[in-house]
């Protein structure tokens, strides 16, 4: 298989908008040890949160509250606010394209949440 057009959807990934602007403010939000802990906690607990709910689980009150607490803080300040907004358009940016490979391959991932 010839991967030189994977090197070029790379190419074009570096080169996007959604790309460009979550490394942008990705370097500036992450130099604050403060922030970053922050985001990393969030990061933590969106993950348990989302895995409690995809099994059915309960997810924990306690985890509940401490994502809300984090996730009004983050959003409160503006460049946080944006880097994790930037985040989210990438991370679909790059959902939608492994969605679109995978059925080109005939693949089926049944990964929650990518289904379009």
């Amino acid at each position: 298989m010839d991967y030189s057009t994977a090197h070029r959807l790379a190419q074009d990934i570096r080169s996007s908008e959604e790309y460009q602007t979550y490394h942008g403010l990705k370097e500036s939000v992450m130099s604050d040890e403060t922030t970053a802990a922050l985001i990393r906690e969030y990061r933590k607990l969106q993950i348990s949160l989302q895995m409690a709910m995809m099994s059915g689980q309960q997810a924990d009150t306690e985890d509940q509250q401490r994502f809300s607490g984090i996730s009004a803080l983050l959003f409160s300040k503006p460049e946080v606010s944006q880097f994790l907004l930037a985040e989210m358009r990438l991370q679909q940016a790059l959902a939608d394209i492994f969605r679109i490979v995978t059925e080109a391959a005939g693949v089926e991932m049944n990964i929650p949440g990518m289904d379009g």
